[in-house]
């Protein structure tokens, strides 16, 4: 366990309101008190914020005027004794508190290593400190109620609750095995254990069966707008991010690299790109653009191929349907407004069982019915984030499909008759997989992984 005090800059870097330096660890109150002029702070009731200066103890010159939240523990995020220190915003004054803190005696905390310490100290799981990066970058209110959800321990006390249910299961054929001559000990038979991992084996499946949706959430809907040059796609991407992120011009190709964006439509997150028009050029600027076209066509969820109303099919539109063939697509007609010259019979054979949506961007006609078919085709329509626990982490993911496959080892051994202690040995390795989302058999190289993808102050 640690032992040390860490501290750290926990709000963004720049201009603005306030600026806090945090400091976590047996010192934080002490350290803080011999450059903090006030109230004592070693004798200010705990969750408390106290008005006062922090002086540089070198010179005694006044440093920065603070607010000085104390917090004693066990009641903190990181069961540790924490002090907040409020400074005015801005890169200067928070620098300098910080080098004094430092010079004190604190250290530079690791990234993610306050809430790594609330996971070490027991305050939360590793699933739970997991979601609290996802809280910080969720990218609409459906993403951070997910991540909201996982904090609360949603996730982890139904995991808790698998594991427990195997463990009784592995005791039981335990208890058989080594005091066979005990009458009052129920017989774990092949059938009761078919029963007990069957039940488990089902209840990740349900877990599992929403995890597209979840990790969708949790990531961005990868969405690439492909078509020819000068057809609508930029137009379409500004229309739904609502500001111009893409230069919009009536020269064909202006696009020339892969521009991204995050966009919340109807509540999912999808990460827009908006692609160089995929033709045949010469021009070797454009040529580099449209080959990372073709790439992120190979990396995306979803494709919105954009199609011109008043232009009849090319080669290229061609050769983009059957490039798109075996991807989720939606086939969008732009430029309704104009005069029709498309061959939408063609377009209906082409698309087959591909979506097709009729827009006018200049116009802002046909956005609602995008926005609907795209939710319809990830969400039926509808995100559930009442009651419905979403497994949105790609390691929880894959972490239950290995347990999931360790499980059905076991079944396909009882259906073998293969003897119970045999048996044991998958539904112990799924006990095992469960317990690494939480954190209760990951290794301590998992551990310190995990946390350094965390910003420096969290």
């Amino acid at each position: 366990m640690e032992t040390d005090t860490i501290t750290a800059i926990s709000t963004p870097m720049g201009e603005g309101a306030i600026s806090i330096v945090r400091l976590s660890g047996p010192e934080a109150i002490r350290i803080t008190s011999r450059v903090y002029k006030g109230k004592d702070l070693t004798k200010v009731d705990s969750h408390t914020i106290n008005y006062g200066k922090v002086i540089d103890p070198n010179t005694n010159e006044i440093v920065e005027e603070v607010m000085v939240s104390v917090m004693r523990a066990p009641k903190t995020f990181t069961r540790e004794d924490i002090v907040e220190i409020n400074c005015h915003g801005g890169m200067v004054a928070v620098n300098r508190v910080l080098e004094i803190i430092l010079s004190e005696g604190a250290r530079i905390a690791e990234p993610g290593e306050f809430t790594k310490r609330a996971f070490l100290n027991g305050r939360i799981d590793l699933s739970q400190a997991e979601a609290v990066m996802d809280l910080i970058r969720a990218k609409t209110d459906k993403a951070m109620s997910v991540a909201l959800k996982q904090m609360d321990g949603r996730l982890s006390k139904l995991i808790k609750r698998y594991r427990q249910e195997l463990l009784e299961t592995v005791a039981h054929v335990e208890v058989n095995i080594d005091y066979p001559e005990y009458d009052d000990v129920e017989e774990m038979s092949h059938d009761l254990m078919r029963e007990k991992t069957r039940k488990v084996y089902q209840d990740i499946e349900e877990l599992l069966s929403v995890a597209k949706q979840g990790k969708i959430m949790r990531e961005g809907l990868a969405t690439a707008i492909i078509g020819r040059p000068n057809v609508g796609k930029s137009s379409l991407m500004n229309t739904l991010v609502q500001e111009n992120k893409a230069i919009v011009t009536e020269v064909p190709g202006t696009t020339r690299d892969v521009i991204e964006e995050y966009v919340n439509v109807r509540g999912v997150p999808l990460r827009l790109v908006d692609t160089a028009g995929i033709r045949e050029t010469e021009d070797i600027v454009e040529k580099i653009g449209v080959e990372r076209s073709r790439q992120v066509l190979q990396e995306a969820d979803l494709i919105l191929l954009v199609l011109n109303n008043n232009e009849p099919l090319t080669d290229d539109d061609f050769a983009l349907f059957e490039a798109v063939k075996d991807f989720e697509c939606i086939i969008i007609i732009n430029k309704t407004d104009l005069e029709q010259r498309l061959d939408l019979n063609k377009v209906k054979e082409l698309a087959g069982e591909h979506s097709i949506v009729t827009t006018s961007l200049l116009k802002e006609e046909g956005i609602d019915q995008l926005e609907v078919k795209i939710s319809e085709t990830f969400f039926d329509g509808e995100l559930d984030s009442g009651d419905l626990t979403y497994v949105s982490n790609v390691r929880h993911i894959q972490l239950l499909n290995q347990a999931k496959d360790a499980l059905k080892d076991a079944m396909e051994g009882l259906e073998m008759q293969m003897p119970l202690d045999i048996i044991q040995i998958d539904v112990t390795r799924t006990w095992e997989l469960l317990g690494e989302i939480i954190g209760d058999t990951a290794s301590d190289a998992l551990i310190d992984q995990l946390f350094s993808q965390f910003c420096l102050g969290k």
